[in-house]
């Protein structure tokens, strides 16, 4: 691909601080999953759930999500699908070991909403991760009646294996060994999310990479990270950037946004596919 001459200036910037950083906080959202090829809609969703689309209309995963289905059968059985193509089924990612061999070079750490598990997939040390909105590979009480969280790995296989007609068999239904109610995606989507030990451990770990760093060389690193929950990365990424003359703001995104005045002169903005600006680093 050829790179305008202001993407070639503004890239020789990045690469030279990052040489010459202290740490690099890594901000990752859904685009950086897109970018590694993992689409919700197209292809992929009709190789998947294409008897879904016919009965019910929906024709991408994350609308699939927020579908009112009349049974837990059914609920399940696209949950389980969808849990098991995104968390468990498919390969690593090209992409996400390209971001690895990147950071893993600096003191690092990563902040993302994706649910996917991915980072750790490719490899990235799981103490330097913090899943803000959850895991795929959790489920937990939909009233969150206890703070535990239950890995599902081996029942949503057998949800996959023996759904038919897109109902899994009733004895399958998971429900919390506590109260009794059905069980669901340990997800951030409703005022009943569960953070549990291993959520508040991580949230303690970057907390602890923020002081560890603070007022020193470090790249905000943001990927893929859109507008549905600003408040949870670039929000932050802003205010940690605009009080730290030493930082520098990275934003790569096929949306171009605008940053605060008081931190322009330290931030650089790329409207680009993720996997191209990564792989330049190495070219």
């Amino acid at each position: 691909m050829k790179f305008t001459e202001e993407y070639s200036d503004n890239f020789a910037r990045f690469a030279e601080f990052f040489r010459t950083a202290d740490a690099v906080l890594v901000g990752a959202g859904a685009g950086l999953s897109l970018a590694a090829g993992y689409a919700l809609d197209g292809g992929r969703f009709v190789e998947n759930f294409a008897d879904f689309h016919e009965k019910y209309g929906f024709s991408d995963m994350y609308s699939g999500g927020f579908y009112p289905f009349p049974t837990l059968e059914e609920y399940w059985a696209y949950w389980s699908r969808h849990i098991w193509l995104e968390r468990y089924a498919e390969e690593k990612s090209a992409l996400y070991r390209a971001l690895l061999e990147l950071v893993e070079q600096k003191e690092y750490f990563v902040l993302t909403t994706n649910v996917d598990h991915r980072f750790q997939r490719a490899g990235f040390a799981k103490e330097r991760l913090f899943y803000t909105q959850g895991d795929f590979g959790l489920w937990q009480c939909s009233r969150a009646c206890h703070a535990k969280t239950y890995e599902n790995r081996e029942e949503v296989l057998r949800m996959v294996r023996e759904q038919r007609d897109m109902k899994i068999p009733s004895a399958l239904i998971p429900y919390c060994p506590r109260c009794g109610r059905p069980m669901t995606m340990n997800l951030r989507t409703d005022g009943f999310f569960v953070e549990d030990a291993g959520w508040e451990r991580a949230n303690t770990r970057y907390q602890e990479f923020l002081e560890r760093f603070s007022g020193q060389k470090v790249c905000y690193l943001e990927l893929g990270v859109g507008q549905n929950t600003p408040g949870i990365i670039k929000y932050p990424f802003w205010a940690q950037v605009s009080h730290n003359e030493n930082s520098l703001y990275v934003c790569v995104n096929r949306e171009q946004f605008a940053v605060p005045e008081k931190m322009r002169a330290r931030s650089l903005l790329f409207s680009a596919d993720i996997a191209e600006f990564i792989n330049n680093y190495f070219s």
